[in-house]
């Protein structure tokens, strides 16, 4: 699904998550285009940003793709906790269209995981309350179709073949339920990266690809696909990479005689390149990034793991910059432990995560934390009062990470 260049792109304002791992019972309301999660090693960063891959996966593979290679229900559900697994999101296809509202639980049963409960809802003027167009439990419900479904719209029975598909992912397949369709579009065209540097130096099979992947392997690909169809867009990447790698020149993407592709990097005092495995880690990754978020069309929802790692620090509050930037198109979600990352955003873009006395996964946001505000409007930088320890949580070393005293946002 791809948004047009004057067209804003859907926005995530909520999610809550019952029952995932770590994720006991946790909410994140407000959230803003851009949105970085904080805390110490163990607070459920990484967790929270499996929950968009775990979606995106089930939309693109199936759930049971998606539950078993993350160790079934034995370990992907809560400790002690037998309810199903919920996700719930809250997101708008557009700038002042309603709020839509997409529930997901998830239980297992003896022949493997099912969708216990999945509905869509929204509410249509100011006045009234919120419907459901869409309707389901094991495999069985009602969705309203049409283009703006209404109450008083006629709702259709449409039982699935099997209680472990999901709704959303198979009746969005269908033009007669575009709303339906719309979300299935959004989740589908999820970027949730976990970029692996070595993948990024392989050789992969000729040919142009669109996007790239998860880790990162058909990065020559993608260059190769901007070289051909979008050469002003693949300088202008070029441009930026420019600015941020002292002497690099340019990138090369070249079929070899045996049908594979080479990536080499070409630095300017010299007249030959050199191949990308011999190339900077930091180069590569700043490339792949850039890739990503100045892409012709990109993903309208990008997660980022830890992009500090193997780049500089003076970088990482230019990188949030192309972040924010970014945003006009896609929605971003970063997980950092970096502070010169954090100086890069606003106390409204930032979530601190921390571990309850049950070893469940709470959040605050750092606009909430007493005292922040204050800070910043006299000129603090975010990272350098986490690194003080004015956040009051996130710090590894103190109360493991939970907060000293709670702050109004609690």
């Amino acid at each position: 699904m791809q948004v047009a260049p004057n067209r804003k792109p859907p926005r995530i304002e909520y999610l809550r998550v019952e029952n995932f791992r770590a994720l006991r019972s946790v909410e994140f309301k407000e959230l803003t285009p851009l949105t970085a999660l904080l805390g110490p090693n163990g607070s459920g960063k990484s967790t929270v940003f499996d929950v968009f891959n775990f979606l995106s996966e089930c939309f693109q593979f199936g759930l049971r793709h998606a539950w078993d290679r993350r160790g079934k229900g034995k370990e992907l559900r809560t400790r002690g906790q037998d309810g199903p697994v919920t996700i719930e999101i809250k997101y708008r296809e557009q700038l002042g269209q309603p709020v839509i509202t997409y529930h997901l639980a998830i239980a297992e049963g003896a022949k493997g995981p099912t969708v216990a409960e999945e509905w869509l809802q929204w509410k249509r003027g100011q006045r009234g309350r919120p419907f459901r167009f869409l309707d389901y439990k094991n495999g069985q419900g009602r969705v309203v179709t049409g283009e703006m479904p209404d109450e008083s719209d006629q709702r259709v029975e449409k039982p699935l073949r099997s209680p472990d598909l999901i709704a959303v992912s198979t009746l969005g397949q269908l033009a007669e339920h575009p709303r339906v369709a719309a979300l299935r579009e959004f989740i589908t065209d999820w970027y949730v990266s976990y970029l692996s540097i070595d993948d990024t130096r392989g050789q992969p099979e000729a040919g142009p690809q669109e996007r790239l992947s998860k880790t990162g392997d058909n990065l020559p690909n993608v260059i190769q696909y901007l070289n051909e169809q979008h050469p002003e867009q693949l300088e202008a990447i070029f441009d930026l990479l420019r600015r941020r790698v002292p002497r690099l020149e340019k990138v090369l993407s070249e079929a070899m005689p045996d049908g594979r592709l080479l990536l080499q990097i070409k630095d300017a005092p010299f007249e030959q390149p050199v191949l990308s495995r011999f190339a900077s880690d930091g180069t590569l990754k700043l490339l792949a990034y850039l890739t990503v978020l100045n892409h012709p069309s990109p993903p309208q929802f990008i997660g980022i793991e830890e992009p500090e790692n193997f780049l500089h620090p003076r970088l990482l509050p230019e990188l949030a910059e192309e972040c924010r930037a970014a945003t006009v198109r896609s929605q971003i979600l970063a997980t950092t432990h970096s502070p010169f990352f954090l100086n890069g955003l606003r106390p409204e873009e930032v979530r601190v995560l921390y571990r309850d006395d049950h070893g469940y996964t709470q959040a605050l946001r750092a606009a909430d934390i007493d005292g922040v505000q204050e800070f910043m409007a006299a000129g603090a930088s975010l990272g350098h009062l986490w690194l003080e320890g004015r956040l009051g949580a996130g710090d590894p070393l103190v109360n493991q990470g939970a907060p000293l005293s709670p702050g109004p946002g609690r």
